[in-house]
């Protein structure tokens, strides 16, 4: 059973940088990993899913490699600033029969049930993307679940624990790539089957994520509700911009949004954010909460290196209640 985290009530004020009030602020180390971290041939190395295991922050990251596929690839550290990737990659297990797959990217990580659950999108030319399900207890060895039924899904992030006797996931459906995309909760009795899908919420027009929004984290369990930590896509005449903000779902029906931020908590501002594979990109798979009450996230930048972000839970389940005063609304 996941603990309810209440979080702490406080007077501190937001942390300012740059003369914006800041919930997350990005370390100065940051990037935290690098392509060059690793001992293959990687060009890009970004979106990791993340957790704590065995006293150590574990990131399962995006490894682009030279042959251009994206593999999973293990990073470690004891502080959670200094990685140390494994020697190789995942020795992920093989698709199933009838579905081929070219590419595995962005997981999300989630221990229920005394195993942690991976996520992940799993693409092929014959298929298109689906969301991939592999369990492991100890990031040695993995073991195939299931790879979704339905076309055009990506973005699964599962709840750590189950809503009325059912898992649950927060995915995203999507046809045509430059329509608009919203994020849905889906549920199942056995993480093969998935059924009873509802829309939890869409792009928000005028907004900075009105063009497609979908999970980001893996939802974290509070005494307001479940707080999720999501991405939201608007377009410019540069290209689209991918920025993270945040939201509260119910805690027994999560396709019920309780309060939804209308700032963004994270954007790209810096070099190694906004030049890269795809630029002007924060993207996130995770947030870990520490003992201490602060939520680190680990964001891919640019689809190229990893960012990390941290911010007081308190402060990101105020962001999901804040509004904006210089907003322009409809009338």
């Amino acid at each position: 059973m996941t603990t309810l985290v209440t979080p702490t009530v406080h007077s501190t004020p937001v942390a300012t940088r740059g003369g914006l009030k800041r919930v997350l602020i990005k370390s100065p180390h940051n990037p935290v990993i690098k392509p060059s971290d690793f001992p293959g041939d990687v060009m890009y190395a970004f979106n990791p899913g993340a957790i704590r295991f065995n006293g150590e922050y574990l990131l399962m990251v995006d490894a682009a490699t030279l042959a251009q596929p994206v593999t999973l690839w293990i990073a470690r550290s004891k502080d959670g600033i200094h990685f140390t990737a494994d020697p190789e990659p995942v020795n992920w297990p093989a698709p199933p029969e009838d579905h081929a797959e070219d590419c595995i990217y962005d997981p999300r990580i989630t221990f229920i049930d005394g195993e942690y659950i991976i996520l992940y999108a799993s693409s092929s030319e014959s298929a298109g993307v689906r969301v991939g399900i592999v369990k492991t207890k100890d990031f040695r060895t993995f073991e195939r679940v299931s790879i979704a039924s339905e076309q055009g899904n990506r973005n699964g992030a599962l709840f750590p624990e189950k809503i009325n006797g059912l898992y649950a996931r927060l995915d995203r459906p999507f046809g045509d790539p430059n329509d608009t995309c919203g994020m849905w909760v889906s549920y199942s009795p056995d993480l093969i089957y998935w059924g009873r899908s509802r829309p939890v919420m869409s792009a928000r027009p005028g907004l900075w994520d009105s063009l497609k929004v979908g999970a980001g984290a893996v939802p974290i369990k509070t005494d307001k509700g479940w707080l999720e930590i999501y991405h939201g896509v608007t377009f410019t005449g540069a290209g689209p911009i991918y920025r993270l903000g945040a939201c509260m779902l119910d805690l027994k029906d999560p396709s019920k949004v309780i309060a939804r931020g209308e700032d963004t908590i994270l954007w790209p501002e810096h070099d190694y954010e906004m030049v890269g594979r795809v630029g002007n990109v924060v993207f996130s798979c995770n947030a870990v909460l520490t003992d201490e009450g602060t939520v680190r996230i680990y964001y891919g930048a640019a689809d190229t290196c990893i960012g990390l972000a941290e911010g007081k839970l308190s402060d990101l389940i105020d962001a999901c209640y804040k509004k904006n005063t210089l907003r322009i609304r409809p009338a």
